[in-house]
């Protein structure tokens, strides 16, 4: 009888779905199935919301109607909510809520639609030095569910831990499968080669990019210090062809400029006032 109760203390209110994770392939119709008990009356309020993977929130279904791009795309039934054909956007969260009776309660179904993976876009490094550091990067901007990527060496599939396997322990290596990167903290010579990656989600064929290749030198130590001695000879022979120029009077000089003169000019009769009794004269000085 205790358990009785609890179940249908628990059943009150509640909103359930068929299925919590539901997959299905691009441009196909899928059912997002979606039940209520009857706590919630004969007329509830259902409203459908999405979260889209980057958790933007966009209503689906409100006020009894489909809103915005939806009208057209989905009919709402007492039950669930079917979409008659989906889009690689329509992948994410969609939250089933109910209200009514004074109750309230919600459910989330997460829609993934499939997409299998396109050409990966990579990005290797053609010359690095001795002891850099490099990174190689590779990026599926198709596949859903997002894809996993693996990376190859001269055509020789790469360990995601080089250090478990004899054959690769003297690389070193890093590589994130789910965000597409190999990192190496300090390459060497034996990291020279051709590389490129490839990415797969389990839908359709993996994909792989354009091979390229890396090459690792040596850091040219005498070939720096040459450059920067033919650099300081060339500065010291223009210093001295300036000097040598000067000395003979081959450049040209600066102009001397003539000191100004004060010249005194006599006040015109006109410039003579007579005001409140007193005379005042005027002077002026051209400079």
């Amino acid at each position: 009888k205790a358990l009785f109760l609890s179940t249908g203390l628990h059943a009150a209110f509640t909103v359930s779905v068929g299925n919590p994770s539901v997959k299905v392939k691009e441009n196909e119709g899928v059912d997002l199935k979606c039940s209520y008990t009857a706590d919630f009356g004969s007329s509830p309020r259902v409203e459908w919301k999405f979260k889209d993977l980057k958790g933007s929130q966009t209503l689906v279904y409100f006020d009894n109607q489909p809103t915005g791009k939806y009208a057209g795309r989905i009919t709402v039934y007492d039950g669930g909510l079917r979409f008659n054909k989906v889009t690689r956007a329509d992948t994410g969260d969609y939250d089933c809520e109910v209200s009514g009776n004074g109750g309230y309660d919600e459910k989330t179904i997460k829609l993934t639609v499939l997409v299998p993976p396109s050409k990966p876009v990579s990005r290797i490094p053609s010359s690095v030095t001795t002891g850099s550091n490099a990174r190689l990067t590779c990026f599926d901007t198709d596949g859903s569910p997002p894809s996993t990527y693996r990376w190859y060496k001269d055509n020789t599939p790469l360990p995601e831990d080089p250090t478990k396997f004899p054959n690769f322990k003297n690389l070193t290596y890093k590589m994130n499968i789910f965000s597409g990167n190999l990192e190496f903290a300090s390459v060497s010579k034996l990291d020279t080669g051709s590389y490129f990656c490839e990415a797969s989600n389990g839908e359709g064929t993996p994909q792989r990019g354009d091979a390229a290749r890396m090459e690792v030198h040596d850091l040219n130590v005498g070939g720096i210090v040459a450059g920067v001695i033919v650099a300081l000879l060339a500065v010291g022979l223009l210093l001295f062809g300036l000097w040598f120029a000067s000395k003979k009077g081959y450049l040209p000089k600066k102009a001397e400029s003539k000191p100004k003169q004060a010249v005194y000019t006599q006040p015109r009769t006109d410039d003579m006032d007579d005001e409140d009794g007193e005379f005042r004269q005027k002077s002026s000085f051209v400079v």
